[in-house]
């Protein structure tokens, strides 16, 4: 009888557990299945390190024409590239990719002039572009050149002590340059001192910060431009004088953004939150954080931007403009008058903590259908200086005006991030110390730890 009960009850539990077995190849076939049909993953990286920007998704799924991204390697060096690029070819059915052994395919890697394995070619219709390497930044560049119809010249005024594009030291626009021309524009530098008149093939003309007084001829020009339908961004400065370098007022300049309806104060702003020192910013460097809902920053919110060395200002639409604010500062800043002294003592107290603007955007009436002239105007010239470019969302905002002057706003967007540096610095004393607490206190401690257990229960 006892022998039947045993017999009834394991055959029970062997159905049980033929069951359970069962279920779960059931469960994990199903998993299977659904992690294959539906490739998802999720970013938990700080920065979304591994997530498309918002600019590439935003290219990607706005495709009208069919693209193919080729990737050239060896069959085993597929992998490395397929994590980023099969990001891309999920967006959309428009872009598709190819990965082309070149070793095996000779004629295919000559025919696109294919010499290294890890190249990677944009192509469309008969048009390609070359990425310069397998990132994000740089696969995208590829795609806005090959989607974009010729290349948009931006020139950069000179003659009046304004910064270098060629120029890689810290307040230098290397940098700017650089950025530019991956976003597909050509930069040239115009010395409108020499012949005060602005070259027609000039879509974006950039006024990087005078040191000197433009002549009239000049500023006449600059006006002319403007008001005959062209694009230009006035980045100024403060007008500083310290008894050794002066910043000119530039007077005759000023007076020409006022009639726009652009008045730059004659103040400089500074944080007086001390948040900029924790990113190695002193308080002349002003954080701004209040985007307002103009397309050049509309995507630009949760982000904060770096205005170095920046002056206020003061924005009203004129009879044949419209003008609005872009970004203003935190509220934790004022804007001193005090700008001359070699060694200026600002008093927090003798000024208001306030909220100030410091970049604006117009359009100039010309009376000419669909012909209007378009104006950007920073307080700061430093704030796209090389030494502050990558902080936040400098980068960002600066493309983004050249996309909105340069009648590209589908462009305007956030961009591709930059991998973030995660090294910890660590000073001589502080390696001792980690060493001593890793190599002798921590083994120290378990070693007296089992010690102690075994004396107890001896």
């Amino acid at each position: 009888m006892a022998q039947g009960v045993f017999q009834t009850r394991q055959a029970r539990y062997g159905a049980y557990a033929s069951l359970y077995i069962v279920i779960l190849i059931a469960v994990l076939a199903i998993i299977n299945w659904l992690a294959n049909r539906y490739d998802k993953s999720y970013d938990t990286t700080s920065n979304k390190q591994y997530s498309l920007s918002d600019q590439t998704i935003k290219i990607v799924k706005g495709l009208k024409q069919d693209v193919t991204i080729m990737y050239f390697d060896r069959t085993e060096g597929f992998q490395s590239a397929k994590d980023l690029l099969e990001r891309y070819s999920a967006l959309s059915p428009k872009l598709s990719v190819e990965y082309i052994d070149g070793v095996k395919k000779p004629q295919i890697a000559r025919q696109y002039g294919v010499r290294t394995a890890g190249t990677t070619i944009v192509k469309t219709g008969a048009k390609t572009q070359e990425a310069h390497s397998l990132t994000e930044e740089e696969v995208t560049s590829a795609l806005i050149r090959v989607l974009k119809e010729g290349v948009k010249d931006v020139c950069f005024i000179s003659g009046a002590g304004e910064p270098s594009v060629d120029e890689s030291d810290e307040t230098g626009y290397s940098g700017a340059k650089e950025i530019l021309e991956k976003n597909n524009y050509k930069v040239q530098t115009i010395n409108i001192v020499e012949k005060p008149q602005i070259p027609p093939t000039c879509s974006v003309v950039v006024d990087a910060g005078a040191k000197y007084d433009y002549p009239q001829p000049v500023v006449d020009a600059l006006k002319k431009f403007v008001e005959g339908g062209g694009h230009a961004i006035f980045m100024l400065q403060p007008p500083l004088d310290d008894g050794k370098n002066k910043i000119a007022d530039n007077k005759a300049l000023m007076e020409v953004l006022a009639g726009w309806g652009v008045t730059a104060n004659r103040d400089q702003v500074i944080d007086t939150s001390n948040v900029g020192g924790l990113y190695g910013l002193g308080p002349e460097v002003a954080l701004a954080t209040k985007y307002e809902t103009h397309p050049i920053v509309r995507d630009m919110r949760g982000s904060a931007a770096a205005f170095a060395i920046t002056r206020s200002l003061t924005t009203k639409s004129a009879d044949k403009t419209n003008v609005e604010k872009l970004v203003s500062t935190s509220p934790n800043s004022i804007a001193t008058t005090q700008l001359s002294g070699a060694a200026r003592k600002i008093d927090p107290t003798k000024s208001k903590e306030d909220s100030y603007a410091v970049a604006a955007a117009g359009t100039y009436r010309t009376g000419e259908t669909g012909k209007e002239g378009r104006f950007v105007v920073v307080g700061s010239s430093d704030w796209v200086a090389n030494y502050v470019l990558r902080f936040a969302g400098n980068r960002d905002l600066f493309l983004n005006m050249m996309s909105w002057l340069s009648n590209d706003e589908d462009l305007i967007s956030i961009r591709p991030k930059d991998q973030a540096d995660r090294r910890i610095e660590l000073t001589r004393s502080q390696m001792i110390m980690v060493r001593s607490v890793s190599q002798f206190l921590i083994p120290m401690f378990v070693v007296m730890a089992g010690i102690l257990v075994w004396w107890k229960r001896r």
